[in-house]
């Protein structure tokens, strides 16, 4: 788990997580996801903030990998790179795993005290 957390990998990790710490950000994935590609002027049209903020908004989505942008003509067409939410899906799995293992190791302990503290009492 450690190893899977250092250089690089975590901080792609660690700036996923933290764009999508913001609503107004998951939304604007939201709406990505279901437009497939839009403007910031398209995006600004559905949400209560101005074009100027979802731009900002985009841009930090943007250095997370999570949206990419392209100019067509005089506009900047962004879509969803779901690559570096999986990245981010898969540490939280393997977090889970992690936790999962230290949890059945903690039942198992606590059983055997149990089992052996009846096998006691019997004696």
């Amino acid at each position: 788990m450690r190893e899977e957390r250092s250089g690089r990998a975590a901080e792609d990790v660690d700036s996923v997580l933290g764009a999508l710490a913001d609503p107004t950000r998951r939304l604007l994935l939201d709406l990505l996801a279901e437009q497939g590609t839009a403007t910031a002027t398209t995006l600004a049209e559905r949400l209560p903030v101005s074009r100027q903020a979802v731009v900002k908004h985009l841009a930090v989505l943007d250095a997370a990998g999570l949206v990419s942008g392209s100019r067509v003509g005089r506009e900047v067409r962004y879509a969803l790179r779901p690559a570096a939410l999986d990245a981010a899906a898969r540490w939280m799995a393997a977090l889970a795993a992690d936790w999962d293992r230290r949890l059945a190791n903690i039942k198992r302990v606590a059983e055997s005290a149990e089992q052996a503290s009846r096998s006691h009492r019997t004696d």
